[in-house]
């Protein structure tokens, strides 16, 4: 058995600012979703055998050539994302083989420096037996729980609390029900669809190089933790 990752890239993430496609910015002469694409590979334990990569319609082609040469033998398909998240990750999971694979994973290219290490801790706790896996940090910030008016409704226990990151795990089966089931209103996550289903989400340790390009000065930080990888 093996595994394969759905890459929903067809959002423009306009608090990255410019004009091109957040997952298309580039780091070090690449773009974001290459140096994805290049980190699942190294994930030589997940046992990668399909990348299925959503992409802003009409670049499909464009980005099937750029992609080609770094997912090595595994297959690769690229489709028409949709206009949001959850329509993208729903286009990709058509495609993802039925046969042969016991874990789905879904990542961000945003999410572009993930260790090989994090990535094979997801897989890992899926073929354990778990149906849905995500990795997660600890929150380093007080976080405070405010009413309509902006005041301070309460003030949650931080050591209960903790930041979700990418790539998020499945069982194939359990993902594929989640987004039948279209429940996806206000989801920001694959593993939150689950949850509405009733489904416990594990969490494993993740990495606090699996951050989220969002805003400009997060790609100063990708580019110093590129920087500091190719000095190693």
């Amino acid at each position: 058995m093996t595994s394969a990752v759905v890459i929903p890239a067809a959002g423009l993430g306009l608090r990255l600012g410019g004009e091109t496609p957040k997952a298309f910015r580039e780091v070090g002469g690449d773009s974001l979703l290459v140096h994805a694409v290049r980190g699942l590979k190294a994930a030589t334990a997940a046992d990668l055998s399909c990348f299925v990569v959503a992409v802003p319609p009409g670049a499909e082609e464009a980005v099937f050539k750029e992609l080609e040469p770094y997912v090595g033998g595994a297959e690769l398909l690229v489709v028409a994302g949709g206009a949001e998240r959850a329509d993208s990750v729903r286009a990709a999971l058509d495609v993802v083989p039925v046969d042969g694979i016991d874990c789905i994973l879904v990542h961000d290219a945003a999410r572009a420096f993930v260790p090989a290490d994090a990535i094979e801790r997801v897989v890992a706790a899926v073929r354990a037996g778990a149906e849905a896996v995500v990795p997660v940090v600890p929150v380093t910030d007080t976080i405070k729980r405010i009413g309509p008016s902006g005041e301070v409704v309460d003030t949650p226990d931080r050591s209960t609390l903790v930041a979700v990151q990418t790539p998020q795990g499945f069982a194939p089966e359990v993902l594929r029900r989640a987004h039948a089931a279209g429940a996806d209103a206000g989801v920001t996550d694959d593993a939150m669809m689950c949850e509405r289903l009733g489904v416990t989400v594990q969490t494993v340790e993740g990495s606090p190089d699996a951050f989220k390009v969002t805003r400009p000065q997060d790609l100063l930080l990708a580019e110093a933790l590129l920087a500091e990888r190719r000095s190693a």
